[in-house]
């Protein structure tokens, strides 16, 4: 491999990130006499507290940072963001306060409607009760009427007056042609129809 121009022995002798270190340690000597104290400049008293609360100091035992302290961050909140906030606080109650006034005007219109909707059920019932009690008087009386007049060979067209001859009326019923066929055969020809059965 010495062919190639690996020396892998030599190079491991030398560290890198060692020589680096020690580069920036010499170009960064002088600077530490250079910085003022933190304390003086960042609101610090000078026993090293900040808003009367004292500074933590810097937790590894490093000697570079010795002579320093880290300031306290101080996180309060901004006056324009306290006041969105609490103007948005009273926007959201204000919403929440309609959307409940809001459900409650539909849950009244609903009941109402409700009602109302109940109210002509029971009025269209009613009318078709009292229709449908009038019209079954009326076929009774009508009925009871033509039975006392039963005169002989007129069976049939009383037949025919009790069946509905017309195929369009009813289409939701069930199909009965063929019977409405065999009764106007009947009507027409009584002796014929009679046979053929």
């Amino acid at each position: 491999m010495n062919a190639f121009g690996d020396n892998f022995e030599q190079q491991s002798e030398v560290d890198p990130a060692a020589e680096f270190l020690a580069r920036e340690q010499n170009a960064l000597a002088g600077l530490e006499d250079e910085i003022p104290p933190v304390a003086a400049g960042a609101g610090a008293s000078a026993n090293g507290s900040v808003n009367g609360d004292p500074v933590p100091k810097a937790e590894d035992d490093n000697d570079d940072f010795a002579g320093f302290t880290v300031p306290k961050q101080v996180t309060e909140e901004p006056e324009k963001i306290r006041k969105w906030r609490e103007d948005q606080k009273a926007r959201l109650e204000e919403k929440d306060r309609e959307e409940e006034r809001k459900k409650d005007e539909l849950r009244e219109q609903a009941r109402k409607e409700l009602e109302d909707w109940y109210k002509h059920h029971e009025e269209t019932i009613s009318k078709t009760k009292s229709a449908n009690r009038e019209s079954a008087k009326n076929a009774e009386k009508q009925f009871v009427a033509e039975t006392d007049e039963i005169e002989p060979g007129t069976e049939w067209e009383r037949i025919a007056k009790l069946c509905d001859f017309n195929p369009k009326t009813n289409k939701s019923n069930k199909d009965i042609s063929r019977m409405r066929s065999i009764i106007l055969q009947l009507k027409q020809n009584p002796l014929q129809a009679t046979k053929k059965v």
